[in-house]
């Protein structure tokens, strides 16, 4: 597979935020990918590789002190409007289209950032960030986390409800095949206090999973993308009076 793919003049890649790592392996391999962001409202993609179209603009509305906040777009690409908007599901995350400045702005529901050569960078939806004890942590950055390691090939971050945190974070991950072999004297896999421990040296104590889960798969949306709500019930599930740092498993 991705040999053919190697033979295509590009591999757009998009839908949601791309995992550094698994570009990595991509471009690793010699497939063209170019990453692509945008929505039904601005038909299609609008952005490439970081980079708007002619005559799009980005903006960040409300941007915290590392520069991220609500990805805004204006420009001819964005749709007259909704067909018969009453009968359409409210958003989530608040997003919409409005005047900024005397011009109509896509309020998307994905949170991003610009960096400083001016690229989007994407960074999730907005009502997937986690707030643990006052610090809002961003999934993607736990996910990336895990997916540096060696073993871990899938990771996704939640959070789930907690009475002192007000939320924790936890994570289900997906094992590189070799990770998983079963060897005399281990069970297979990697032990749970080592997958916490490698998070903690690369992100500060908020964003270390206080529970994590190995999964055959993650669940997906028929979209292909993870379905963050059916992992939060299976680790809301997986949820027993256990050490914290204990890596749990699904049950046979």
């Amino acid at each position: 597979a991705s040999r053919a793919l190697t033979e295509a003049d590009a591999v757009l890649l998009g839908g949601a935020a791309v995992d550094p790592a698994l570009l990595a392996r991509a471009r690793q391999a010699g497939i063209r990918v170019v990453t692509t962001y945008g929505m039904s409202e601005t038909g299609g993609g609008c952005v490439y590789n970081g980079r708007p179209l002619d005559g799009v603009e980005l903006s960040i509305q409300n941007p915290d002190a590392e520069g991220a906040g609500r990805i805004l777009i204006s420009g001819p690409v964005l749709a007259e409007g909704y067909l018969q908007p009453a009968d359409r599901a409210p958003d989530d995350a608040g997003g919409g289209f409005l005047k900024s400045s005397g011009k109509r702005v896509l309020a998307t529901s994905d949170r991003g950032r610009l960096r400083s050569d001016g690229r989007l960078e994407v960074l999730g939806r907005l009502d997937d960030v986690i707030i643990t004890g006052g610090v809002k942590v961003e999934p993607r950055t736990v996910e990336e986390a895990l997916t540096g390691l060696d073993t871990v090939a899938e990771a996704c971050a939640v959070g789930l409800p907690d009475t002192q945190w007000g939320s924790v974070v936890v994570a289900a991950v997906v094992l590189e095949p070799a990770a998983g072999q079963e060897t005399p004297g281990n069970r297979g896999g990697p032990d749970g206090e080592a997958l916490r421990e490698a998070v903690r040296t690369r992100l500060d104590g908020a964003h270390a999973p206080k529970r994590i889960v190995v999964l055959d798969a993650l669940p997906l949306r028929p979209s292909g993308k993870v379905d963050r709500r059916a992992v939060a019930r299976l680790l809301a599930a997986a949820a027993e009076p256990v050490e914290p740092s204990e890596l749990l498993r699904p049950g046979p």
